[in-house]
């Protein structure tokens, strides 16, 4: 396990029911099998994160497999940099669905596996369904793991915290950051926005950290039924930002075809 205890940063050790440092600070395991670790300090609203709802709706829509080939890409590239034994850390796991998919890469290498968000509901969906991988609620900038005890971190369209994930990594490990392509979602942004824009793609250099290089994977995909259309809006920043009379237009769709494209961004910790 590489999770330390986010009060005094020492090792914790499993007991029974909890998580317990040499300092006496304990941390209750759910029932689902993940632990809590965002101190109160750290918690910016009462709930933090993505809802159940939310949750849920990310869920029902990666269960059509529009994102497989992300997913796969992932775990191709992790595979690539991964030592025997080494360890993954998923920053930003949301309910686990590309986590459980690197998890399977590193058991075939002898490693293990941890994930992170913020939102105790997709910790929960996440730690409920997929076992054999250490999950907790925590915040990405003040990650609640020792310091380079991860091989690889991946973070999927969460905050990036460049000095946080330098800290937990190992001298040469790997930095996979998913990030959106230009028209990725295009065709959402055109019925939601009366001007729609494209995202800027570049390459982004971090501080203590080598550029590999970058890899795309783009589709055509076509998304039927309003509820699933709503799902996939819900994964979305443009859920929060876009004016009632946009959110109105996509509802009426049953049927939204669209372009999807990440890019990964890969970098080793010097």
């Amino acid at each position: 396990m590489i999770f330390c205890c986010p009060t005094c940063g020492g090792p914790l050790e499993r007991r029974e029911s909890a998580l317990v440092c040499p300092q006496g600070h304990s941390f209750d395991i759910a029932r689902q099998g993940y632990v809590h670790l965002l101190p109160v300090q750290q918690m910016h609203a009462k709930v933090p994160g993505d809802t159940k709802q939310m949750v849920d709706a990310r869920r029902r829509f990666l269960a059509l497999g529009h994102y497989d080939a992300f997913r796969d890409a992932l775990c191709r590239l992790a595979a690539e940099h991964l030592p025997q034994g080494g360890a993954v850390l998923d920053a930003g796991c949301g309910e686990g669905f590309y986590t459980s998919a690197l998890a399977q890469v590193a058991r075939e290498k002898g490693g293990g596996t941890a994930g992170i968000d913020i939102s105790k509901f997709a910790v929960r969906a996440a730690a409920g369904r997929y076992k054999g991988i250490d999950f907790a609620v925590a915040s990405l900038f003040h990650i609640p793991c020792a310091a380079e005890s991860a091989d690889v971190l991946t973070d999927v369209f969460a905050p990036i915290v460049p000095a946080e994930f330098r800290r937990v990594l190992k001298p040469g490990g790997v930095m996979i950051l998913a990030v959106p392509g230009a028209r990725h979602l295009y065709g959402m942004k055109e019925v939601l926005y009366a001007a729609p824009y494209e995202n800027e793609e570049r390459d982004t250099d971090y501080e203590g950290f080598a550029f590999l290089g970058s890899e795309s994977v783009r589709r055509e995909i076509t998304v039927e039924g309003a509820e699933n259309i709503e799902a996939l809006f819900s994964m979305t920043p443009y859920y929060w930002k876009t004016p009632p009379e946009g959110c109105e237009r996509l509802r009426r769709l049953d049927t939204l075809q669209t372009e999807i494209k990440f890019r990964f961004l890969v970098y080793r910790r010097l």
